[in-house]
């Protein structure tokens, strides 16, 4: 693959585990050069998750059949479940793009373009990581890298069940209220259209041109993983 394409896979719905798995098989494959850039765009089931350092505290009433993941993106709890997408970006980061900060801006962006499609006039909040609508957070994104190579990303609330927040403190911010493209007026949109219109946007701001690959070539480098032809190489 050309350095300026980025190849992009809808999984559909995919248990947090296996996303998890197949996130490491890529990283370690992209650490290699033996793939591309990817970016995994997808819906999980009702899942929680932390990020590497963050409180237990924010977690008030989770489900107890709701599953909960401590990882290593950064960033406090958040809640990923059905009617939201999404990202997960595995891309090298070299020469001047070795930047977190200018990764994290130019995913904001990415999704604040893409949001623009349908007449949401999204923005960043000072201080804050993510995105809003006015004060209402509409995205959220926590991140990783291994030796220059990103994993985890974002998750933008489509027709997202909003009172599932309601058991944690999204994002570790006191107070904070979450919303959807569906609360924003925007009922129609499904979960797979988002995806292709936030893969554009987010392929613009990156500079690549978005070519989409097929799921099960995707998952095969998973089952590659599987069968010790990778190691995680971090």
């Amino acid at each position: 693959m050309n350095a300026d394409q980025l190849a992009v896979g809808w999984l559909g719905r995919v248990p947090y585990a296996e996303a998890l798995a197949l996130q490491e098989a890529l990283v370690a494959a992209r650490q290699r050069d033996l793939i591309g850039d990817m970016l995994l765009l997808l819906e999980h089931p009702h899942v929680y998750t932390l990020g590497r350092g963050a409180s237990e505290h924010y977690l008030l009433r989770p489900a107890q059949s709701v599953p909960i993941y401590r990882v290593s993106r950064g960033g406090e709890v958040t809640y990923h479940g059905p009617g939201q997408l999404v990202g997960y970006p595995i891309l090298a980061l070299q020469g001047r793009q070795r930047d977190v900060h200018a990764y994290l801006r130019a995913i904001e962006q990415g999704l604040i373009d893409g949001l623009a499609h349908w007449a949401i006039d999204a923005r960043r909040r000072e201080g804050l990581t993510g995105v809003w609508v006015g004060q209402r957070k509409v995205a959220s994104i926590g991140v990783g890298i291994r030796r220059w190579v990103t994993l985890h990303g974002f998750a933008l609330n489509v027709s997202t069940e909003l009172s599932r927040f309601d058991a944690i403190v999204p994002c570790g911010i006191q107070g904070c209220q979450m919303t959807s493209l569906r609360q924003e007026g925007h009922p129609e949109v499904g979960v797979e259209e988002a995806a292709r219109v936030i893969a554009q946007s987010l392929g613009a701001v990156l500079g690549r041109n978005c070519q989409a690959l097929a799921a099960d070539r995707i998952w095969s480098w998973r089952e590659r993983a599987t069968v010790g032809g990778i190691g995680d190489g971090a």
